[in-house]
């Protein structure tokens, strides 16, 4: 009987030290898994600052170029946005004077979905800024203000100069550009 009594006293002591031997081994474990994890979350903020800081200079790069001197085709299809981020749509076409050669009117097309119902805004070329570090147009004005502003539906162009010399006094006061 002592025999059985000191072979379960060891067992269980040894039960108890191996239990504690493992609860420190798991602990220790747990311990490096979180530092890992600390050490991957700094890699993933520093690569994302990288491509962030690479994407800007890619964009500050495109935006130089497009001050300089831009194409046509680069500035049509460009998002137009208000000062709050708003996407108020995206440019159509460029309206130039024959006379200066000067762009007059950007047509910034807005509403209906999926192409269909939209509208089309003649807005003053000097209504619209271009963001440096954006890539898109500003246009300041909220979209209900927008929605009242003089407009034409695609089928519908003002097909003269002198349709277009009618419209431009009242286009300049809508978005209070001085001619």
């Amino acid at each position: 009987m002592k025999t059985l009594i000191s072979i379960i006293a060891v067992s269980c002591l040894s039960a108890v030290f191996v239990g504690t031997s493992c609860a420190a081994d798991v602990q220790e474990k747990q311990q490096e898994l979180q530092i890992k994890q600390q050490e991957v979350k700094a890699k993933q903020k520093e690569l994302k600052q990288e491509r962030q800081k690479e994407s800007v200079e890619r964009s500050q790069e495109a935006n130089q170029e497009m001050q300089q001197v831009s194409r046509a085709s680069k500035i049509i299809g460009t998002k137009v946005k208000n000062p709050k981020g708003e996407n108020l749509g995206d440019i159509k076409e460029l309206v130039l004077d024959p006379e200066s050669g000067q762009v007059v009117y950007g047509v910034l097309s807005f509403g209906g979905v999926l192409g269909l119902g939209n509208k089309l805004f003649a807005v003053p070329w000097k209504a619209l800024v271009w963001t440096r570090d954006k890539e898109y147009y500003v246009l300041d004005l909220d979209k209900d203000t927008l929605k009242k502003a003089p407009g034409f539906d695609k089928k519908h162009w003002p097909d003269s100069s002198n349709k277009w010399e009618q419209h431009r006094e009242e286009l300049n006061q809508f978005y209070h550009v001085n001619p």
